[in-house]
């Protein structure tokens, strides 16, 4: 069966994704097996400035390098946006997949794990991300597979305001504990800026996760949902092209 150009792009953009997601587990084993060769575990172990300092660049580079495929794979600009959630989505579940093929970890789904470092750290239950993904897929594919309607496709303010606030929720559940933890010594300016970063990584090393605010995340999942609902009923509404 011959694929259409949209599904040869999907394929594609999904297998630079999962090498990545490949690519990623690989430097977080060989980084774990320098720190935690007991096995990952809170609290979090002093690493070395320059090496946070690599680790934030790596992660910018992450970040350029899934924008780098979005532009390469489409022309138009919420096409790009597509492709990028898409390959961001596909990229993060795969960098689960393989830890667990390789290092067994996580040993379940609730196992804590330190998520992201822009423009703080962000720090939450394995399953989160998962399902933040598995979304952003959803909404891709939605709007990837929709350019065969005759009106040209667009998301209009309001789901682009709720995808955004939905968003901001979603970051402010992964950051919010750490966050508090982090501002009973140092100010919200010192955190973002990392000046005295010997003192936060130090410092930082003392915490460890309690509670994971589901019902803050559950919020900015469920106004994604909302935007992937009413994007979806307007979708329908529009007439198919016949080829």
């Amino acid at each position: 069966m011959k694929l259409t150009s949209t599904a040869r792009t999907l394929l594609l953009v999904a297998l630079f994704a999962i090498a990545m997601g490949y690519l990623e587990s690989a430097v977080v084993i060989y980084i774990r097996a320098i720190y935690y060769p007991e096995g990952f575990a809170f609290p979090m172990k002093i690493i070395s400035q320059p090496l946070m300092i690599t680790e934030f660049w790596r992660e910018v580079a992450t970040i350029i390098m899934l924008l780098g495929i979005a532009l390469i794979a489409a022309k138009a600009p919420l096409a790009r946006f597509a492709y990028f959630i898409y390959a961001f989505a596909i990229w993060d579940i795969f960098y689960y997949v393989f830890l667990y093929l390789l290092i067994q970890w996580p040993p379940q789904l609730l196992t804590w794990d330190v998520l992201f470092f822009i423009p703080t750290t962000w720090i939450g239950p394995v399953i989160a991300p998962i399902i933040n993904s598995l979304t952003m897929i959803a909404l891709a594919l939605l709007i990837l597979l929709s350019p065969q309607r005759k009106t040209p496709f667009k998301l209009g303010w309001f789901v682009w305001t709720l995808l955004i606030e939905g968003s901001v929720i979603i970051i402010i559940s992964y950051t919010h504990e750490y966050f508090s933890f982090m501002l009973q010594r140092f100010s919200f300016g010192q955190i973002i800026s990392s000046s005295n970063a010997p003192e936060q990584l130090q410092y930082a090393t003392s915490y460890i996760p309690q509670h994971f605010p589901w019902f803050i995340f559950i919020l900015g999942q469920s106004i994604h949902l909302l935007a992937i609902g009413l994007l979806l009923k307007r979708v329908r509404k529009v007439p198919v092209v016949v080829d």
